[in-house]
């Protein structure tokens, strides 16, 4: 099982956002002296806490100050500009980094965002799929493209502009051939995007809010996406993020990753449940969907979604988790906030020198892996 990272991020008010950017990029570069595979990045345009406003300009800063650590959009919003755009700007970073580009997509989910580019009323998931459609045909063809799909608001060609000779009207194509790895974030249980995911040989990496049993309905739609195009099935592909906290103690642990009121894992929670309950969502913190409303606390949602412990202990829970799931292929360390840098540090740390190694200890002698 490999190790990855993931950071919407979020951060608490009143931290200077110059601060908070350099913290990002610390964890990232942290990650890739762990030996972490890969490191998603979320993006939001409106949001106080969520503020890194575009995925690959932060990532293109860190191409220098790694080495090894693939560099992932955690995601690129494709709702939120012209499809052309990012073919160019992805294919210009896959070059830039030496093919170490993920494109992680999506359709852009938060509603501030939307209004603010004036789409709060369009169908962003139709957006979406218009726009990868686009992006794909770009990263194909040759000059002078003449994309006009049936159905898809995107027409993009050059044959008016292009010529050869000048250089001029041509797209230039990601280092890695014939695309580059493409993953969507999952966020929704029993998802159909999934399947779609699975037609098309793109990869999911399933949402760190999400309770263990959503979480497992991921994977039936996927196998039957592959299957319906004929393609062989691999767990391998499969990516799921989970909000963990390693300490050398016990206490530690429970008091930073849980109890403790200036907690950056309870501020995060904190911060997920009224998002949800604000969109309606609050039915993904429910063990079932007749619960009532008030039975989604704030102390249970941290007991449900939190991995915290001593590198023994998290190694445990999650072994238990993939019990639950099944097998996947990597494993998404949540960033938060550095409250404690000590102790967030320390906790990648632990994750990728203790834990890490007896989970795949553990697989290997069960026979069974990624």
């Amino acid at each position: 099982m490999r190790l990855g990272y993931f950071a919407m991020p979020m951060h608490p008010k009143g931290r200077e956002w110059a601060e908070t950017l350099r913290e990002d990029r610390e964890a990232v570069v942290l990650a890739d002296r762990l030996g972490f595979h890969d490191a998603f990045i979320g993006e939001h345009l409106t949001d106080r806490h969520e503020n890194i406003t575009n995925s690959l300009i932060f990532l293109a800063t860190l191409v220098p100050e790694t080495d090894r650590i693939k560099l992932a959009t955690g995601t690129t919003n494709l709702s939120h500009q012209h499809p052309a755009l990012v073919a160019v700007h992805s294919a210009m970073f896959d070059h830039l980094s030496g093919g170490r580009l993920i494109l992680g997509v999506s359709p852009g989910a938060l509603p501030s965002d939307a209004e603010v580019l004036g789409i709060l009323g369009e169908d962003r998931n139709q957006l979406f799929g218009e726009a990868i459609d686009i992006i794909l045909r770009m990263w194909e063809l040759d000059a002078p493209y003449d994309i006009d799909l049936p159905g898809n608001r995107f027409t993009v060609t050059t044959a008016t502009t292009y010529n050869d000779e000048l250089g001029v009207g041509i797209v230039g194509r990601p280092l890695q051939q014939p695309r580059p790895e493409i993953v969507g974030t999952v966020v929704a249980p029993f998802s159909k995007g999934v399947v779609a995911m699975g037609a098309r040989d793109f990869h999911p990496l399933s949402a760190n809010f999400l309770l263990p049993q959503w979480v497992a309905t991921h994977w039936p739609n996927y196998v039957q996406g592959k299957e319906s195009a004929g393609a062989p099935v691999a767990s391998d592909d499969w990516r799921i993020a989970r909000t963990v906290f390693v300490a050398e103690d016990a206490a530690v642990a429970e008091r930073y990753g849980r109890a403790d009121a200036n907690s950056p894992y309870r501020f995060y929670y904190a911060k997920m449940l009224a998002k949800m309950r604000a969109l309606g969502r609050l039915a993904l913190f429910k063990h079932d969907k007749d619960e009532p409303d008030d039975a989604v606390t704030l102390d249970r949602v941290l007991d449900d979604l939190v991995i915290a412990g001593t590198p023994d202990s998290v190694a445990e829970q999650v072994l238990a988790f993939r019990e639950q799931t099944g097998d996947f292929g990597e494993l998404v360390y949540a960033g938060l906030d550095w409250v404690d840098p000590d102790l967030a540090k320390q906790s990648m740390e632990l994750m990728a020198t203790k834990v890490m190694p007896q989970v795949n200890a553990a697989i290997r002698s069960s026979g069974a892996g990624a």
